[in-house]
């Protein structure tokens, strides 16, 4: 079932299997600012990404001497238990907790949070995380929204480029097989705040930054005004990746990463882990500008 909400600005649906963002689109134009999640290319429209991101070593953790089989980028996404819980005019809020489904493959007893919402022309999206353990509790989150590029018919993927705040000197990580981080780097952004897209720049997967100065990156056209921009204060990675044919990027605030290939799997090491004390709250949001 999908949720929708709309303002003078935008309107958004989120699909409540998942509480996956399936729709931004204007309520001016009627431009629609999402990639359409077509099955032959890759079925999905904006990922909610938690309690890890991205893949992990031979497919599990260790964590105090047990083995826990967290799924790639976690178990929210495609999750049928997650729910909506609340709703208002102008937020719309899903949920999962903790169950013995969860502690099977993910030790720690939490309750899951995203609230979509919208402020004049900009989507704010904030994820809550609730530790209910009586001790420390590990976890990662992010978000993979995938924006239609080109957004007209007239367009090709190389008139886009991505706009960032400042001017950066960044490489890529480069990824290994089964996705995992290798130590090898490529130079991407070099004194510069533009990346051009074209169809050959993910054809090592995608692009990992872990040192931008950044917290605002804008897709942009050559050719035409629309305009939408990533703003991301509360997140320390950024992923940009497309796959092959498809008319999309994603632009992908990470507090978290994927597993290295020297990886010892150990959770309580692993790179870019956050942690949150016994009956903590963790709180990080990122907001989507749409311009036109």
């Amino acid at each position: 079932m999908n949720y929708a909400i709309e303002n003078q600005f935008l309107k958004i649906a989120v699909q409540e299997k998942g509480a996956e963002l399936c729709q931004i689109q204007s309520t001016v134009t009627g431009k629609d600012f999402l990639w359409n999640a077509n099955p032959d290319i890759w079925a999905s429209y904006a990922p909610v990404l938690f309690p890890v991101i991205g893949a992990i070593k031979n497919g599990f953790v260790n964590y105090k001497g047990k083995q826990y089989a967290v799924p790639r980028h976690g178990f929210i996404r495609n999750n049928a238990d997650v729910k909506l819980t609340y709703q208002t005019a102008d937020s719309l809020t899903f949920g999962l907790k903790f169950s013995e489904k969860t502690l099977e493959i993910y030790p720690f007893e939490f309750e899951f949070l995203i609230t979509y919402s919208l402020r004049e022309n900009r989507v704010i999206v904030n994820h809550e995380v609730i530790n209910h353990e009586t001790g420390e509790m590990l976890f990662s989150l992010g978000g993979h929204p995938a924006f239609k590029c080109p957004l007209h018919d007239d367009e090709s993927y190389e008139d886009y480029y991505l706009e960032f705040y400042a001017v950066e000197n960044d490489s890529t990580w480069l990824l290994e097989k089964d996705g995992l981080v290798g130590n090898a780097t490529r130079p991407v952004l070099q004194n510069t705040n533009m990346l051009h897209l074209n169809r050959h720049l993910f054809d090592t997967d995608a692009l990992i930054f872990k040192h931008l100065v950044s917290k605002q990156v804008s897709l942009r056209s050559t050719k035409s005004a629309q305009v939408i921009t990533m703003h991301y204060d509360d997140f320390k990675y950024l992923g940009i990746w497309a796959k092959p044919g498809g008319n999309f990027v994603c632009i992908e605030p990470w507090l978290g990463i994927a597993d290295t290939a020297d990886s010892d799997q150990n959770f309580e090491t692993k790179e870019g882990i956050l942690k949150l004390a016994a009956g903590g709250t963790f709180e990080a949001k990122f907001e989507i500008e749409i311009s036109e």
